[in-house]
């Protein structure tokens, strides 16, 4: 079930969440994102989704980096949400900046890949430029290397 609310035009806004997920470089010690590749959409984006019946917008975040990327992330600070309209009704994405913790990704029906780019790199490969400015929203929120 959809999580659902009134919007101003009398539908329903789909509530969804999701992460920007981020990790050090396994080789270089440097600052990666995560992208989802969703074959249906054939687009680049973060972890997202829509949330269930009575789901908390943050555990449904979570569920949604787990269930699409297949890693577990620990959540920090909320990063600003989108609005939008989607198949002609309004739809509102909240994201929270999140650290992968461990997983391994396997390709499902939603996600078919996933790529770890820097900053700079995310930016310019996800598909919506509305997507662009979380990865500035980001870059203050993520502690430096150490």
């Amino acid at each position: 079930m959809r999580t659902t609310r009134p919007g101003t035009n009398g539908a329903l806004t789909v509530e969804a969440a999701g992460c920007v997920l981020w990790r050090r470089s396994p080789v270089t010690g440097e600052l990666e994102l995560c992208l989802v590749h969703r074959p249906k959409y054939d687009d680049w984006s973060w972890p997202k989704g829509k949330l269930k019946r009575g789901e908390d917008a943050l555990t449904g975040a979570l569920r949604e980096v787990a269930e699409e990327t297949g890693y577990t992330a620990a959540p920090a600070a909320e990063l600003p949400g989108t609005r939008y309209l989607a198949h002609g009704r309004p739809k509102r994405v909240r994201y929270w900046a999140a650290e992968a913790v461990s997983g391994t990704f396997t390709p499902n029906d939603e996600v078919d890949r996933i790529l770890w780019l820097p900053p700079d790199a995310a930016r310019r490969h996800l598909t919506s430029p509305m997507d662009a400015g979380l990865v500035d929203a980001l870059l203050p929120t993520v502690r430096p290397a150490l």
